[in-house]
């Protein structure tokens, strides 16, 4: 009797079947990352990952609501819709072959992270796995990948082109930024809301600061439990329903994902190994640690009102 035993190939193949399976859309990413998480607790980015994918989802249906309806354009929506896709979709595409390459790493009782340049990894994540794989310093490794992430947006995201001249540059995205309009909430089966307000998406400083804020609050133990019991309990529509009917939360219904947007296709030539080009500052690997604030969904929808406020005003007058 024969065993069949895997090649590099295999090993490459299988991945980026699996990556592509499952990168079609914003459900299927979030719920691929949380499937993950359960699997192997470990590696606990993949648990905020699945929460950041969450509100990504809730952000691109928001864009249906009649006060974005009432202040933007068709093609304003469109292109703020693409922002939170494209990066959404980048990040999965990075991260998703590490996530399986340790799971084959488990399943073969090898280090299998050498194959990761196949999938346009940075080698600072290769020797971060590497350093993982021998001692299995969980926090660094999370840490390392909230870095790697926002590197890996920064190019072919925020400083490419499309989205330079038609969001973040646009009236639209400083009146957000201003106001704190957008934060990444994380509702709890406890019926309580934490998170943080995102200020600044632009500068990759502020977004690695954000994600281990984020990392903080999720894994505090005030939240992690709550918070995992909602995530494991909720299926994923991407509409903020989701928390909302739990929370006492009386405000205009958010479609459904799937009913408003097509699955796009992407090109992935922009994405390089950042790290051949920049190194990681000492700042980036100073640690966050807080007491999460449940005052955060108050402070949320009192500005979601005052955007719709703006907008009837804006209605009547035009």
């Amino acid at each position: 009797m024969t065993t069949f035993r895997w090649h590099n190939h295999d090993y490459i193949h299988y991945i980026r079947s699996q990556t592509d399976k499952h990168n079609v859309d914003n459900i299927a990413r979030t719920k691929a990352y949380q499937r993950f998480y359960a699997a192997f607790p470990e590696i606990k980015w993949a648990f905020l990952a699945s929460m950041v994918s969450r509100n990504a989802g809730w952000n691109m249906t928001d864009l249906w609501l009649s006060p974005f309806i009432a202040i933007l354009s068709a093609r304003q929506r469109w292109s703020m819709f693409m922002t939170y896709e494209r990066s959404n979709w980048l990040i999965f595409a990075d991260a998703y072959p590490q996530l399986l390459l340790y799971q084959l790493s488990i399943d073969t009782q090898q280090s299998l992270f050498h194959l990761l340049p196949a999938f346009q990894v940075s080698r600072y994540m290769q020797q971060e796995w590497e350093v993982f794989w021998q001692h299995q310093d969980a926090e660094r490794l999370m840490l390392a990948l909230i870095i790697n992430e926002q590197n890996v947006i920064e190019h072919p995201v925020i400083k490419q082109d499309y989205f330079k001249y038609r969001v973040f540059l646009r009236p639209a995205y400083f009146l957000q930024d201003f106001f704190l309009l957008n934060a990444v909430l994380l509702p709890t089966a406890s019926q309580h809301v934490y998170g943080a307000f995102v200020h600044d998406f632009t500068s990759i400083n502020k977004r690695i600061e954000m994600g281990k804020t984020l990392a903080s609050i999720v894994f505090h133990p005030q939240v992690y439990r709550p918070l995992l019991e909602f995530a494991q309990s909720v299926e994923h529509t991407g509409s903020r329903r989701d928390y909302e009917r739990y929370c006492g939360i009386e405000i205009e219904a958010a479609p459904l994902l799937r009913s408003v947007y097509p699955v796009i296709a992407h090109q992935d030539k922009w994405r390089r190994d950042w790290n051949k080009r920049k190194r990681v500052q000492a700042k980036w690997l100073a640690t966050v640690s807080l007491t999460p604030d449940p005052q955060i969904k108050k402070q949320f929808y009192n500005r979601r009102r005052l955007m719709y406020a703006y907008s009837h005003v804006k209605d009547i007058l035009t």
